[in-house]
């Protein structure tokens, strides 16, 4: 399916072009109908060539532009009408300038209304008009509502159009504007939009955007026939669940979970001959969206747009700012960060306008945070560079400063902590502000190492502060004379060795804590297994206390120690032998 929307003058025969075209009536109220004015969006379709073309047919009255921007700014290409009696008018001039701001450039100019006047004169005016814009040089045909004339040549015309529109992403998250909202009795809320990207399914879980309600896809229809997939490009109306009717207007979006980033407040780049005479406050046109904002100008064509209320936007998207009151379109723009700095400080509005001019509105993203994941960006709108860790983005300089910074840190925190085997990593990583997978390649450089979930240099890993090596060298004396007289807990205590200091030791591979008070050498294990086994086959703890030359307090517990080690087995009595 493509889908195209009608622009012009109000009374101009767009209604005429695609009842003709169609067969159908886009005009669906009775009001519309009574006087021949279209005041809302009508929506009819018809296929041509093997594909269906949908039509969004807009107003063209001066009091219903809010109306005819809602149809016109998820659409992609546009069909101009002027008429060939009247010739262009101020609706025609404000309409071009919508879709020059949208940045439309896929389009027809039709002059209508031939079989009542030359229709050359206009069909001269309209490729003039449009030919300065986003559409560039258009096709132009005349045609006559009443007569048919001109017809076969628009038909070929649209083939070719939508033969060139650009292929939409039928795998993109979905963002559908609404463009209207009704109740069907027995089904509920039901809500129409142009799908431009995506697909929608019966049974998607959906977010209402700006409310953050969870809503259901109760059902799907597109042109008049139910569906169970809908992909994008089509006109869709979505029976949502979840929803009143009363919770949902036009202008308000259907959005993929997680994947839009709500703004209040944007940078935008500006497109127009009066983008330089903005007032400062306007309203912004985006989809079927229209929201008042206060615009602060910040370069010569980029400005800070803070908006009354929130809208899913990415960098990149489109829309237009409108003065209401003065009936003018003084500027188009192109969304460039939806999650921008404040600019609190002197002199921070000309450094943003240097980075937006400079194209830097990622990058300076990137800097800001110093690590971003890459998912976050791609959210924001933003390409990740090609430079990264797995999905996180990390600023360059940031990057080349954190195995210093890491270094510092932990000498800092070895310092503080001298007895401790190592820092945590989280700590660590908490200090320097980046994601855990990200700690090993920071470390790679910096010359610390990770050791079950601590983070130490590998030359100190077995250094002991003076005052420890100092009572340790004491200990480790007093056991090379007798090897299993274990110092009292007194002894320690005087030469300073608590339970730090000797955990510490321990992880030296200079002392062994047999248990809570009992220290011995580091190879008390196998000093023992050499002493027991000349003792004989089998022995109790009494003779091996008397072969080991120490007491029951330090028996019992080292050989216990040799049976966790599997160095002896305990047999029936208490006694032991060597495996």
């Amino acid at each position: 399916m493509h889908v195209l929307a009608t622009a012009g003058h109000v009374d101009h025969g767009k209604s005429t072009l695609v009842r003709r075209l169609t067969g159908m009536e886009p005009d669906r109220l009775a009001e519309e109908r009574r006087r021949g004015l279209t005041v809302d969006l009508g929506f009819v379709w018809a296929e041509l060539n093997g594909d269906v073309l949908a039509f969004v047919d807009v107003p063209g009255h001066e009091r219903f532009v809010s109306n005819m921007l809602a149809g016109v700014g998820p659409v992609a290409a546009a069909v101009f009408v002027v008429a060939a009696d009247e010739g262009w008018q101020a609706q025609s001039s404000e309409h071009l300038a919508a879709l020059d701001a949208l940045g439309v450039r896929h389009g027809l100019a039709v002059v209508t209304k031939a079989d009542r006047a030359d229709p050359a004169p206009a069909l001269h005016e309209a490729r003039e008009r449009i030919g300065p814009t986003t559409l560039g040089e258009v096709p132009a045909i005349a045609v006559s509502g009443h007569t048919g004339e001109g017809f076969d040549r628009l038909r070929a015309e649209l083939t070719a159009l939508t033969g060139a529109l650009p292929a939409p992403d039928p795998a993109a998250e979905v963002r559908l504007w609404i463009d209207r909202v009704f109740t069907v009795r027995g089904s509920g809320t039901v809500v129409t939009g142009t799908l431009a990207a995506g697909t929608l399914r019966t049974g998607d879980e959906l977010v209402l955007a700006g409310t953050g309600r969870r809503v259901g896809v109760r059902a799907l229809q597109s042109l008049g026939t139910d569906h169970d997939e809908v992909p994008a490009v089509a006109r869709v109306a979505v029976n949502l669940r979840g929803v009143d009717r009363d919770g949902v207007r036009r202008g308000d979006a259907l959005i993929t979970p997680g994947a839009w980033p709500s703004t209040t407040e944007l940078d935008v780049r500006l497109r127009g001959d009066k983008a330089g005479e903005l007032h400062r406050e306007l309203v912004l046109h985006v989809g079927a969206a229209a929201v008042p904002c206060r615009v602060r100008p910040l370069g010569t064509d980029t400005a800070r747009l803070t908006l009354a209320g929130g809208l899913p936007l990415r960098a990149g998207d489109g829309g237009l700012l409108r003065d209401p009151g003065e009936h003018r379109v003084p500027a188009g723009v192109e969304v460039l960060d939806v999650r921008p700095p404040s600019l609190r400080r002197r002199g921070a509005a000309t450094a943003r306008a240097f980075e937006l001019d400079a194209g830097d509105a990622a990058d300076a993203y990137v800097r800001r945070h110093g690590v971003v994941p890459g998912r976050e960006l791609r959210m924001l709108g933003w390409r990740p560079p090609a430079t990264r860790f797995g999905d996180w983005v990390v600023d360059e300089g940031l990057w080349a400063e954190l195995p210093a910074r890491a270094c510092t840190r932990w000498s800092d925190w070895a310092r503080e902590n001298p007895l401790a085997a190592g820092m945590p990593v989280e700590s660590l990583r908490r200090v320097l502000g980046v994601p855990a997978e990200l700690l090993p390649a920071v470390l790679s450089g910096s010359g610390l190492e990770l050791h079950d979930g601590l983070v130490r240099r590998p030359a100190t890993a077995h250094q002991l502060p003076p005052r420890v090596e100092r009572a340790v060298c004491r200990v480790e004396e007093r056991l090379a004379e007798q090897p299993f007289q274990a110092p009292e807990a007194d002894d320690l205590a005087a030469l300073g060795l608590g339970v730090r200091e000797l955990a510490a030791a321990e992880r030296a591979g200079r002392l062994l804590r047999i248990t809570e008070g009992v220290v011995l050498g580091s190879d008390a294990v196998s000093r023992a297994a050499r002493v027991l086994a000349e003792a004989g086959e089998t022995f109790s703890v009494s003779q091996a206390r008397r072969a080991l030359g120490t007491t029951r307090r330090v028996a019992v517990p080292l050989l216990e120690r040799l049976d966790a080690e599997g160095v002896t087995e305990r047999l029936n009595d208490g006694i032991r032998r060597l495996r």
